[in-house]
């Protein structure tokens, strides 16, 4: 993953010099191939790179200009004195009139590479110096008490990384979309995704290009020294969004491995691959082994509803809410909750110093949507009356709102700011039987990765209340939610926003009770997740029927929470009827499951597999292989039953 074609970056290299200049000591810090070098290189210093050297023999004269071997005894290496110090005057470092700058020191990451560079500067520091590294120094051992400052590299904005793509001779529109959408930002993967399309992939073949640049990926990562079964369980955590030691099937050791790699994150439920880098492995997995990825994104649905049912926390359950929608890999979910690119964009409650700045941002969602201006701005006011919280404000890494979301508590204290763009619809949510929740009419941000995090931060939000009620006029939104499950009660009377277009009303229940079936209906994996809860049924189901015999039983039966009637008859009632249907149905398959059922489980006296295998002439494969499958039919029909 080389620099070739690299884009300048000329408010980053100010940015970076200003840093130098207070500081003194500064570690820019990015993901692998994010252009740190390349951007230190505009600074025109000289450049140590730690990965070509013996670290048993770096010493203070690695750290200075070269100045023909300087007397480091007659030069002040203390430097700036913690954050902030000036360091000493680069004229007084110079031979023959020529100024020094500074020094940049680059490939500070792999083992021991950052503790011997602490050991050093322990010793001795330069006027000026840039560390290079891809995870901030100040959170690795030893670097505590060096006053380094921070610089993160953000991603390129995605017009620059278009702008390469064409430059590399990528002239396709489709072609280039896909290599913004594939690199996040990071020119190094742009450069990839460009070679690999250039090698013959498509922008029909996502997986194809992906894997191209999986392979550079992996190339980079070398200096982090992973090896081939870290490599592997870094794709499988690519494709589960975030795993632990159960979910990896890994233990300790492994884990720690994986955790240690810079593009590896920690977050509440275990680790996570950070993005773009995550979205790139997935999709070669997908590419080299689908069944695989399948099989591997199922087992980690079902795992999560597994930890959702247990979840006794709102915040908890709102995390497992997030992995649940991840998991079901739908492309619109995806797209709109899950964009492959990193970014510093927080989500959190509007203050009363915000006025202002809600005021701004809902006049531009008003454009966005076409909506009458006056209109728009008498719902802001409105909402503003209950308070500046009834906003949600998204924050660029400067602390600049960029979005927003209004949530309104539903109830009689707020109907003045919900009823209008409820209408007919307001009665059962404000006085009705399913008052409370909350209340979502507008969000806004034009940055993708920022609505995201808006999005997210309006479903976690919801898990805490219990039920979210939206009234959109927009139909990006309305088809939002209606992938995402919610009830579509209808449109509203009025056109409220004088925009030619009724505002519509939609509603979902978030209540912990009802997470683990909205999430099983949902996207293309709802099948996956819902032939799993049929295989947690089949053994209650065989223990059931083997049971019916019994005036008793089956009293104690898991099954009995999906009956409208829950008692042992009505159980014994349900089998025998479902097992008579399958048996007589039109799907020859299932025919002959349903005869199985009924000769193994209804007759009058006790036979074995067997003499039943004999009597319906099947074999001993075949007659286990419908067994099998009546008992998960049964196991289907009783669960959408319910």
């Amino acid at each position: 993953m080389t620099g070739h074609g690299h884009v300048p970056r000329t408010a980053e290299t100010e940015r970076l010099r200003r840093a130098l200049d207070i500081h003194g000591l500064v570690n820019l810090t990015g993901p692998p191939g994010a252009g740190k070098s390349a951007l230190a290189g505009e600074l025109g210093w000289k450049h140590v790179d730690l990965e070509h050297l013996d670290l048993k023999q770096l010493g203070p004269e690695h750290l200075a200009p070269d100045l023909g071997a300087p007397d480091l005894g007659d030069v002040d290496l203390g430097g700036p004195q913690g954050a902030g110090g000036a360091g000493p005057d680069p004229a007084a470092c110079a031979d023959d009139g020529v100024a020094v700058d500074g020094v940049v020191v680059d490939g500070v990451d792999g083992p021991g590479r950052a503790a011997a560079l602490s050991a050093l500067l322990g010793r001795a520091r330069p006027w000026r110096l840039l560390l290079i590294s891809r995870r901030p120094l100040p959170a690795q051992d030893g670097w505590t008490g060096h006053g380094v400052h921070t610089v993160r590299l953000p991603p390129l904005p995605d017009e620059d990384v278009d702008r390469l793509a064409g430059a590399a001779g990528i002239g396709d529109p489709g072609a280039r979309a896909l290599v913004v959408r594939l690199a996040g930002g990071v020119p190094a993967l742009a450069h990839a995704a460009c070679r690999a399309l250039h090698a013959g992939a498509t922008a029909a073949d996502p997986g194809a290009v992906a894997d191209r640049m999986a392979d550079e990926l992996t190339d980079r990562l070398a200096r982090e020294r992973p090896g081939a079964r870290t490599l592997h369980a870094l794709r499988l955590l690519a494709t589960v969004g975030a795993g632990d030691e159960h979910l990896l099937s890994a233990g300790p050791g492994l884990i720690t491995r994986l955790g240690r790699l810079s593009v590896v994150r920690g977050t509440a439920l275990g680790l996570t691959v950070a993005e773009p880098f995550r979205t790139v492995l997935e999709t070669a997995y997908h590419w080299r082994r689908p069944l695989a990825h399948h099989t591997v994104r199922s087992r980690a649905a079902a795992y999560r509803h597994t930890l959702l049912q247990r979840s006794e926390e709102p915040s908890g359950r709102a995390e497992l809410v997030r992995q649940g929608l991840f998991l079901t890999g739908d492309p619109a979910l995806r797209s709109a909750l899950f964009p492959p690119a990193e970014s510093s964009v927080t989500v959190g409650a509007a203050t009363p110093d915000d006025t202002d700045a809600i005021c701004v941002l809902m006049r531009r969602w008003a454009e966005r949507g076409g909506f009458d201006r006056v209109r728009a701005d008498r719902i802001t006011e409105r909402w503003l009356a209950h308070g500046p919280s009834a906003f949600r404000l998204a924050r660029d890494g400067d602390g600049r709102a960029i979005g927003l979301a209004s949530l309104l508590p539903v109830g009689d204290g707020t109907s003045g700011g919900v009823d209008q763009l409820l209408q007919q619809h307001a009665e059962q949510f404000v006085t009705g039987r399913r008052t409370g929740g909350l209340f979502l009419g507008a969000a806004y941000a034009p940055d993708p990765v920022a609505h995201s995090r808006v999005l997210g931060d309006i479903l976690e939000r919801s898990v805490h209340a219990g039920r979210l009620v939206v009234s959109t006029a927009t139909d990006d939104y309305q088809r939002l939610v209606r992938v995402l499950g919610f009830q579509v009660l209808g449109a509203v009377r009025d056109d409220v926003f004088r925009c030619g277009r009724p505002p519509e009303v939609s509603s979902n229940v978030f209540t912990p009770a009802a997470l683990g079936p909205w999430l099983d209906r949902l996207g293309p994996a709802a099948a996956a997740h819902a032939q799993a809860a049929d295989e947690r049924l089949v053994p209650e189901v065989a223990r059931a029927l083997a049971r019916l015999g019994d005036p008793a039983g089956p009293v104690d039966s898991a099954l009995l929470a999906y009956l409208p009637t829950p008692t042992p008859a009505a159980l014994r009632r349900w089998l025998r009827d479902a097992a008579h249907d399958l048996a007589t149905g039109d799907d020859a398959a299932d025919a002959e499951a349903g005869a199985v059922l009924c000769a193994y489980y209804l007759g009058r006296s006790p036979v074995t597999h067997h003499q039943v295998a004999g009597r319906l002439h099947l074999g001993r494969a075949t007659y286990f292989r419908r067994h099998r499958r009546g008992l998960l039919a049964l196991a289907a029909r009783l669960r959408a039953g319910a």
